[in-house]
């Protein structure tokens, strides 16, 4: 019995779904049938609507169990599988999504692959392609031996130039970002709005290394578009997909794990740099979301929470004027119907209103003649009232199983809420998820997985659950000082290096040595609303190497970047990970040692400030390289290292904060 809450969801569809596995593909060999792969995840609206319109249909069912043995995947479980199908149809296609639906032999080589059909073109493909197969095989079997090659193949070449980056390439790749961004509504040009935040972190890294004003204006009019739009959940807090439409008015109302541990990071990062109220309202809002909504008493957080609920998309979240009227106290409804823009005919289907403000809330007070404090006490009860009234309704399902990857952007996000903030709890959750990891997901071999769920850990990890908890274990060795972390992390790399590495390509694979052999062993290289498992594999290296002073890693996180560098240049937000790798080698690395007992405290006053491209080591032993020979005796003292030349020790950190600022 699957324990995926995507699987469950499929188990009564009269399709004969088989997992992914032996059984089903020796099934397909041994009657001669080709496989239909279909591949989503619990949160995906259109997968629901496939499913009701075909799945549930008893002629079409039949027609798939007779003709086709049937796979059905959860693409979070088991990415690995998703990148090789989703490739067929971007090739075929030149675009993807999910529902992912693969027809391939019974090996597993696909020859065709489409998103979402309705259930008349549904019944039309699989006629003609079971027709095909039975009667023009050698046809499909060229089909899947050219996709299968074009899956393959990879456009690396062997580097010839190994000329380290310089800042004018930093710049040419800022340069080819800046210019996607919308700087009228926020994000980047086009519909759908994605919130891509590695994208915008890495405006906010171009800013702070390069005093551009113009990068911090894009990030400053996305995040308050964002805020303000249906796309943040305005009275119950934590950020929807993606917006439909260009004004981040109308969200694709599942809520990610991913996208809210990284917008944590993100408008932590940019409340760091201008201490805007709304940021650090974001921030808590999400993260109370988060612990209310998506958080098991381990310590884990869940997957996602669905778009639809009544088998309906967003009928959890919407609301009609006349509700809202029946819920709020009467002598703030007014007021409260102007700043959410709620009218009678809504502004969504049905006569629906999705909550959402055009004008900041000091502004929208001042016109109203009440201060801000006032203003926000009022819409504090409206909010509370909204809320409690939602609470009643049906909600969506949660997908609940814990996925590594994810909750390891969680304790980074939790790290740098409690740098921004200062707020001591951020710090004790992030320690709980994070024991909670290494305690349930890390085998005593070494061997990291990737899925909690019902208590049993499912699926070796891939690299993007190494990568990602190995850099959050580094962040949490920064904030705490405590070894524990900093060897975990060198664990985690240590798997990486074994079994995940492609010497030829200065690269890593995304599967391990050890995984289940697929048709195809594939590199992630491109950032996307997740960033590459590659590019953090690259930040990982060259921290890791500059901690413990392992050069070969700070050499590989270079040749990696230099493998990439036409990509890193022109393609703007998908290239942006790798990008803030290149203001790691272009500017000035530095490195932060404190030394005394008062080291934690002193770490914590420098790290209120954002610092992207300073490593810190310290604790009251010289326990690493960073630290020997640095000890001074009842002091606690600060060294900033710029390039392995290191400052004169200071006691305070404003003088510390002031060699930072100079070593720029």
């Amino acid at each position: 019995m699957a324990s995926s809450p995507y699987l469950k969801q499929h188990a009564d569809n009269p399709v004969d779904w088989f997992e992914w596995g032996e059984e089903a593909l020796l099934k397909a060999k041994i009657e001669n049938k080709p496989l239909i792969i279909s591949i989503g995840y619990a949160a995906c609206h259109w997968c629901h609507v496939m499913a009701n319109e075909s799945f549930m249909n008893e002629e079409i069912a039949t027609w798939m169990n007779t003709h086709f043995i049937c796979i059905k995947i959860d693409r979070e479980e088991r990415p690995d599988i998703d990148r090789i199908y989703m490739e067929a149809a971007q090739l075929l296609s030149g675009r993807g999504g999910w529902p992912l639906n693969a027809f391939a032999l019974p090996d597993g080589r696909p020859f065709y692959a489409a998103t979402y059909f309705p259930p008349d073109q549904w019944l039309d493909a699989l006629n003609q392609l079971s027709h095909l197969y039975s009667t023009d095989y050698p046809r499909l079997e060229l089909a899947a031996e050219g996709l299968t090659e074009g899956i393959r193949s990879n456009s690396f070449v062997e580097l010839v130039d190994s000329t380290p980056f310089e800042r004018t390439e930093y710049q040419a790749s800022y340069q080819a970002h800046i210019r996607k961004i919308d700087f009228e509504l926020g994000g980047y040009l086009g519909a759908p709005k994605f919130m891509m935040p590695t994208g915008l972190e890495f405006l906010l890294q171009y800013h702070h290394l390069t005093n551009g004003p113009l990068a911090l204006e894009a990030v400053g009019v996305s995040l308050a578009a964002m805020a303000q739009g249906g796309i943040y959940d305005q009275i119950g807090g934590g950020f929807a997909r993606y917006s439909t439409d260009e004004n981040w008015l109308v969200p694709h109302f599942e809520k990610m794990l991913y996208d809210n541990a990284q917008l944590i990071s993100l408008y932590a990062h940019a409340y760091q740099v201008t201490q805007k109220p709304l940021y650090a309202e974001i921030i808590t809002q999400t993260i109370a979301f988060l612990e209310r909504e998506m958080r098991h008493s381990n310590g884990g957080f869940y997957a996602a929470i669905d778009a639809d609920s009544e088998h309906e998309e967003g009928k959890f979240y919407v609301w009609t004027k006349e509700e809202i009227e029946s819920i709020i106290d009467p002598q703030d409804l007014k007021l409260i119907l102007r700043f959410y823009q709620i009218s009678d005919f809504g502004n969504w289907e049905e006569q629906k209103n999705i909550l959402h403000y055009k004008e900041p809330k000091a502004d929208f007070a001042a016109k109203n003649n009440l201060s801000l404090e006032s203003f926000q006490h009022i819409l504090s009860k409206a909010n509370k009232a909204l809320l409690e009234h939602r609470n009643q309704r049906i909600r969506p399902a949660t997908d609940d199983k814990i996925l590594t990857s994810w909750n390891a952007l969680m304790i980074t996000g939790y790290v740098n809420a409690y740098k921004a903030l200062g707020e001591p709890f951020y710090l004790i959750e992030a320690l709980k998820t994070a024991q909670f990891l290494a305690e349930r997901m890390v085998a005593s071999s070494g061997i990291l997985y990737r899925v909690f769920k019902d208590e049993k850990v499912t699926v070796e990890a891939f690299l993007d659950d190494y990568a990602l908890f190995a850099e959050a274990s580094l962040n949490l060795y920064e904030v705490t000082f405590d070894l524990k972390w900093l060897s975990l992390s060198e664990q985690l790399v240590t798997q990486i290096w074994d079994h995940f590495i492609d010497p030829p390509n200065h690269l890593f694979y995304y599967t391990s040595d050890q995984s289940e052999e697929l048709i195809a062993r594939k590199h992630e290289t491109s950032d996307n609303v997740i960033p590459a498992s590659n590019s953090v594999t690259a930040h990982v290296l060259y921290r890791l190497g500059t901690l413990t002073e392992q050069q070969q890693y700070i050499h590989m996180a270079s040749q990696m970047g230099l493998n990439l560098k036409s990509e890193i240049l022109n393609h703007g937000a998908y290239y942006a990970n790798w990008a803030m790798l290149l203001g790691r080698l272009t500017y000035p690395k530095v490195e932060v040692a404190i030394l005394g007992s008062e080291s934690l405290s002193l770490a914590h006053e420098l790290q209120r400030n954002y610092l992207p491209t300073v490593c810190f080591a310290g604790g009251k032993q010289e326990d690493l390289p960073l630290l020997k020979h640095r000890l001074v005796q009842e002091r606690t003292v600060v060294y900033v290292c710029k390039d392995q030349v290191c400052s004169l020790p200071v006691s305070s950190a404003d003088m510390a904060l002031g060699l930072l600022r100079a070593s720029q």
